[in-house]
C-alpha cells in the first residue's frame, strides 16, 4: 500500500522534524549514516549499514535501472517520484538503481551559443529541473535523491530548494549551486538532459516517462506506475532479497501520467 511506502520514507527522512531516524544525537543527513564505521555508531544503524553492505557483496546479478524523465512542477511526476520510486528505492536499494532525467516536455533553442529553455509549467518549473540537475551533478546520488524528494514533497518547490539543500547536502553551498544554475554548467547540463530525453526509443509522449533497464513500453509504464516494487523485484535476476520474499507482501500504489 501506498501509505507503507511512505511510511518508510518517513523514517529515512525523518531528520527533518530533529535528529537522525535513529539517534538524535546523529547531526548527519540520512546519506551519510553509512559513510564511515564512526557516523554509523553515532546515528544508531551499525546493523543497518552492516547488513547493507552484506547484502551488495553478495549480489550475483545487476541492479535493475529504473529510469525517470520528468519535470520539476508535473503533478504527476511529482506523485510518482515522491510517493513511489524513492520509497521504492530505500527498500530496494541493493537491487535497483536510478537516473532522475529533469527535462520532459521543455524544448530548447540555442542563442547566440547559449541554450535557451520553454518548460511546459513555465520559467518556475525550468528553475526547477535546473536546480535538481545541478544537485545531481554536484553532489552524490543518496544525497541528491533526498535533497529532490524534499523539494518535490513541498507544498512550493522552488521555495523549499535552499532548506532542502541546507538540510540534506550541508557540504553544498547554495551560492554554489546558484552559480551552477545561472552559469555556463547548468545551460550544458541542461542540454545533456535535452539530448538524453530527444535520444529516447520510442520517443517519449507524456511524463512521467519511465524506463526499466533502459527500454520503455506500455506494459513496464502500466507496472512501474501501479507497483514498482512488485515490478523490480519480479524483474532481479539473482537471489531476492528479503524485502521481495514471500514473508513480506509488494506494495501497490497509483501515479498519473501528465
Amino acid at each position: 500500500m501506498k501509505a507503507a511506502l511512505l511510511l518508510v520514507l518517513t523514517v529515512w527522512l525523518n531528520v527533518q522534524y530533529g535528529g537522525c531516524a535513529f539517534s538524535s544525537s546523529c547531526s548527519l543527513p540520512p546519506s551519510k549514516w553509512c559513510s564511515s564505521l564512526d557516523s554509523a555508531i553515532q546515528c544508531g544503524v551499525l546493523k543497518q549499514c552492516l547488513l547493507s553492505n552484506f547484502t551488495r557483496s553478495h549480489q550475483t546479478a545487476d541492479q535493475v535501472e529504473v529510469g525517470l524523465y520528468y519535470e520539476s512542477l508535473c503533478p504527476g511526476c511529482r506523485l510518482f517520484l515522491t510517493q513511489m520510486l524513492l520509497p521504492t528505492l530505500v527498500l530496494l536499494k541493493e537491487i535497483m538503481s536510478v537516473t532522475l532525467v529533469p527535462y520532459g516536455n521543455a524544448q530548447e533553442k540555442n542563442v547566440g551559443g547559449k541554450y535557451v529553455f520553454e518548460c511546459q509549467h513555465g520559467e518556475q518549473e525550468c528553475l526547477g529541473n535546473m536546480i535538481e540537475t545541478c544537485l545531481l551533478n554536484m553532489t552524490d546520488a543518496s544525497a541528491a535523491y533526498e535533497t529532490i524528494y524534499c523539494m518535490e514533497s513541498a507544498d512550493d518547490v522552488i521555495s523549499a530548494a535552499k532548506s532542502c539543500v541546507d538540510l540534506f547536502s550541508p557540504e553544498l553551498k547554495w551560492e554554489s549551486i546558484d552559480s551552477c544554475v545561472n552559469g555556463d554548467k547548468g545551460n550544458q547540463l541542461m542540454h545533456q538532459n535535452a539530448l538524453k530525453t530527444q535520444a529516447l526509443n520510442p520517443p517519449h509522449k507524456y511524463v512521467p516517462w519511465i524506463t526499466i533497464n533502459g527500454a520503455h513500453t506500455d506494459d513496464l509504464q502500466d507496472k512501474a506506475s501501479t507497483s514498482l516494487f512488485s515490478l523490480v523485484c519480479s524483474m532481479y535476476k539473482g537471489p531476492k532479497p528479503a524485502a521481495c520474499g514471500g514473508s513480506q507482501r509488494g506494495f501497490r500504489s497509483y501515479s498519473n501520467n501528465e
